[in-house]
């Protein structure tokens, strides 16, 4: 998951291959309530790995459930109709389908009982719902402000021969909540009445789905009033598959829509959910192909690919798709019209006030956008615009305006907060990042170039991380390319240079977290050794593995960026990067950093030897016939003598902010 303080997102242009979502947020969180009120235990498979069903596992532990995981599953001892925990207190982030269903069920089921979550939490109503349970003789107090949480919920007197009258048109989440709990007091006939017209259908009819698979007959008419018959119990199903979450894949439904195929006959490919799910979102699918999309249902798969090119514009009541709509608003940057987007006041009280912020964020870009009560209306870009997109930590935001990087004009886009993507797809943007095609040249590179000990390799990897970027240490390609010649039998020698430069071509290695694993194998102590660097020389004046290497440097540049650090890095590797910086770090101070190593690893060491064999180095290889050390022409040229790493690494992470095209939040 990319943690960095944003994620920058080049120009892209093609999507192709396979993508396997993760399971569904909104049925994750009510498969695992179900199975904690359930007797008996409950292996939930392919449980979504989020923030939303932490909190929900969490809880569930804190109220005696047993929580075990197993391989790819999660097994749930549930409380069997028994009370839980009697005291607990309740942290359940910004997650509406853990907070609402276990407010309803704790007051229902009695017992002292403290809920929170974040501050956007404690701005989300649930006034409805506390007044529904209110009418029952639940005992539900406001810790904060009136109508949101924090709550504090104690032991009810219930109430159960009058119905239930719950508002519909804020929340489909209040009513679930209730559908969820109400079986644990079922000792009668219980109604529930909607006041008002309920929203978002699409996700009641997942909980009624649901439920039916853990016992629980609901009878409804129309969408106004639902009964539960008296002596209704939950049964455990044994064990029960997670779909696919269908919010998720609207963004590679529009990915497919959007992205030029990358050649004949290639189209991508959604896995884990089909035309047929339970989740109301999967009709996002009608939508995608009024605007051109081209698509093929499967049972457990979708295939997509670019259809009438611009989309064409819509005007679509979105009641039954209120989370997916939101991709639809950006799909309507690619129209060739004006999209109105209507029956969307609900996206007032989500993670964020979503309409407000698709207003201001789609105007960033350069479209134009009029939002009211309950629509917004979006007119593409005459004159498209690089934006850095805030995100309200908003998954949904987040994921969205990724889809912003196909754009005509080729600017670049950045997601700031990239990490809000864990709260139902922590893996968004890596998983995006497998089926995406950008141009070679717009791959962004960062060089870094310096004579031994100027700490280049710190301060890249630092750098790299911090960006979110790849990372190449290329003076270790080397060292990994005579520790693998050797442990296949070659001797580094010109009788096996094409050997060598043949297995070069191809090499499995990669740079994570300051080690270098070749294989999956660690070796970072066996090719930092002293024999490690010799061998590395052998190896280096080998022609045709030196050519080798450099077509395997090129291939480290990949999305979303790269950082490289070597001696030729700016000169002769990536030539058209946009930043080289050459480090400058005079010969006495690098000697004093590499015997300070030295020292700290218990290897004896003389500072002047060390200087002195320092500028031996740094003679070989300024004048050496083949790349020579010396500053790219338009590298900016950075002492850090005097520096620490951080001060080295914040310097150039300045340079190439100031550097990039993209307007400030």
């Amino acid at each position: 998951m990319f943690s960095t303080q944003f994620l920058d997102l080049p120009p892209l242009d093609s999507a192709s291959g396979t993508v396997r979502l993760p399971g569904s947020k909104s049925i994750s969180n009510r498969v695992l309530l179900l199975a904690a009120l359930c007797a008996g235990t409950t292996t939930v498979c392919d449980l979504l790995d989020s923030d939303d069903t932490r909190v929900m596992l969490d809880a569930l532990r804190a109220l005696g459930c047993g929580v075990r995981h197993h391989d790819a599953a999660v097994e749930i001892t549930g409380l069997g109709g028994h009370p839980p925990a009697s005291h607990a207190r309740l942290f359940l982030g910004n997650a509406g389908t853990a907070m609402r269903p276990l407010t309803a069920a704790l007051a229902l089921m009695g017992g002292e009982f403290e809920l929170s979550g974040v501050a956007r939490m404690h701005e989300r109503p649930i006034g409805d719902l506390v007044d529904a349970l209110r009418q029952l003789g639940c005992d539900i107090q406001y810790t904060g402000v009136q109508g949101y949480p924090p709550l504090r919920v104690g032991r009810p007197a219930l109430k159960l021969d009058a119905p239930i009258r719950v508002r519909g048109d804020v929340s489909s989440q209040f009513l679930t909540a209730l559908l969820l709990a109400l079986p644990l007091v079922a000792r009668q006939d219980i109604v529930i009445e909607v006041v008002g017209e309920l929203i978002s259908k699409p996700y009641v009819e997942i909980t009624l789905n649901l439920l039916a698979r853990f016992g629980i007959n609901v009878e409804r008419e129309g969408w106004s009033k639902f009964t539960i018959r008296a002596g209704a119990a939950y049964r455990s199903p044994g064990e029960i598959h997670v779909e696919a979450d269908a919010s998720s894949a609207s963004y590679f439904i529009a990915l497919g829509a959007i992205a030029s195929p990358p050649g004949q006959g290639m189209r991508l490919r959604i896995e884990g959910v089909g035309e047929d799910s339970i989740q109301g979102d999967i009709r996002f699918i009608e939508a995608a192909r009024q605007m051109g999309a081209t698509i093929t249902g499967f049972a457990n798969a979708i295939e997509v690919r670019r259809g009438a090119w611009p989309l064409k514009a819509l005007d679509l009541d979105c009641n039954h798709i209120p989370d997916a709509a939101m991709t639809l608003a950006v799909m309507a940057l690619y129209a060739d019209g004006t999209t109105t987007l209507r029956n969307i006041a609900s996206w007032r009280v989500k993670e964020t006030d979503r309409l407000a912020a698709m207003w201001k964020e789609l105007r960033k870009l350069g479209a134009s956008v009029e939002i009211g009560a309950d629509f917004i209306r979006v007119t593409p870009p005459v004159q498209w615009n690089a934006a850095s997109i805030h995100t309200y930590d908003d998954h949904r935001i987040a994921m969205c305006f990724s889809l912003a990087a196909f754009n005509p004009a080729r600017v670049a886009v950045r997601i700031e907060d990239p990490k809000c993507v864990a709260k139902t797809f922590p893996d968004y943007f890596e998983t995006l990042f497998t089926v995406v095609q950008a141009r070679a040249q717009d791959i962004p590179v960062i060089c870094l170039d310096g004579p031994t000990a100027s700490g280049k390799g710190t301060l890249a990897a630092e750098l790299a991380h911090r960006l979110g970027y790849h990372y190449l240490d290329s003076g270790a390609l080397y060292r990994v390319t005579a520790f693998a010649a050797l442990r296949a039998g070659l001797e580094l020698d010109a009788s096996n240079e094409s050997a060598i430069a043949a297995m070069a071509q191809t090499l499995p290695v990669r740079f994570i977290g300051g080690r270098v694993l070749l294989d999956e194998f660690d070796v970072t102590d066996a090719i930092r050794s002293e024999e490690g660097g010799m061998n590395a020389s052998k190896v280096s004046v080998l022609p045709a593995v030196r050519t080798a290497l450099v077509a395997l440097q090129h291939s480290f540049a990949r999305l979303p960026g790269l950082v490289a650090d070597g001696r030729d890095m700016g000169t002769v590797i990536f030539p058209d990067a946009p930043l080289k910086v050459y480090l400058t770090a005079s010969a006495a101070q690098r000697a004093q950093r590499r015997h300070k190593q030295l020292i700290s690893k218990g290897i004896p060491a003389t500072i002047d030897i060390l200087r002195a064999d320092l500028e031996a180095r740094d003679a070989r290889d300024m004048n050496r016939a083949t790349a020579p050390l010396k500053p790219a022409q338009d590298a900016l040229l950075l002492d850090n003598s005097g520096q620490s790493v951080e001060e080295s690494v914040a310097q150039v992470f300045e340079w190439w902010v100031a550097r990039q095209a993209i307007g400030k939040s």
